[in-house]
């Protein structure tokens, strides 16, 4: 079975939308969920519940845009509609809907991060935005970014490359992601490794825990090595 991951984007079958538009939804929910149906567009894979796990379902969830009030619509579907899985949009697929002034630090942010063998996606506001080409960031939105990072030393880096990240607004923010699935929001974890905190806290798909040493880091990369 194909193994889910935070952040991981879930396309669905036509049949799979049909029973989520027969539910009984308010009129604003279903017209969002409709428009999503119609233009094929992706849901996002949330915690997921141990209930959810045995009983062959996957929780996601819909962050609409304003159009629809800026709801987070949840859903609850069988693993059978879902059609594909996908990923969120890469930082340089991102970079044209950003504010003109912070577009020439996401391009020395490109090359600073390349050249650690570290690739970004962009989730949140800016990566929905690129996705369903509609209003989802705001003037005070977030850059978020997920970089898959390959160990503490290789963690330590990429951190120190996006506390370089020059542009004011938007805020860079987002989370390094680990082999294992393991993620910790990067600005965390340049705190803790600089002795600043005692403990970081780490997200899995259907935990959160906070971490006091590197024992679950090194047993993550020891994990993407094996796989």
């Amino acid at each position: 079975m194909f193994p889910l991951r935070r952040h991981q984007l879930a396309r669905l079958s036509a049949p799979g939308w049909a029973p989520i538009l027969r539910r009984s939804w308010d009129s604003q929910a279903l017209d969002c969920l409709a428009h999503w149906a119609t233009h094929q567009l992706p849901l996002v894979v949330t915690r997921q519940s141990i209930d959810a796990t045995t009983d062959g379902s996957i929780a996601l969830g819909l962050p609409a845009p304003a159009l629809w009030g800026r709801r987070r619509l949840a859903l609850q579907v069988p693993r059978t509609a879902v059609l594909l899985f996908d990923e969120f949009p890469h930082l340089a697929e991102v970079r044209r809907l950003l504010p003109q002034p912070a577009r020439r630090a996401v391009r020395d942010l490109l090359g600073a991060l390349d050249a650690c063998g570290a690739k970004a996606r962009v989730f949140g506001s800016y990566g929905w935005q690129a996705i369903s080409g509609l209003d989802h960031a705001r003037p005070e939105s977030d850059l978020d970014l997920s970089v898959a990072v390959e160990g503490v030393a290789h963690a330590d880096a990429v951190a120190r490359v996006l506390q370089s990240f020059s542009s004011a607004r938007p805020r860079l923010d987002g989370e390094l992601l680990f082999g294992d699935g393991a993620a910790v929001a990067w600005r965390e974890w340049a705190q803790w490794r600089a002795g600043r905190t005692q403990a970081v806290m780490v997200k899995r798909l259907d935990s959160v825990s906070l971490q006091r040493d590197i024992t679950w880091c090194e047993r993550a990369a020891l994990e993407e090595l094996a796989a």
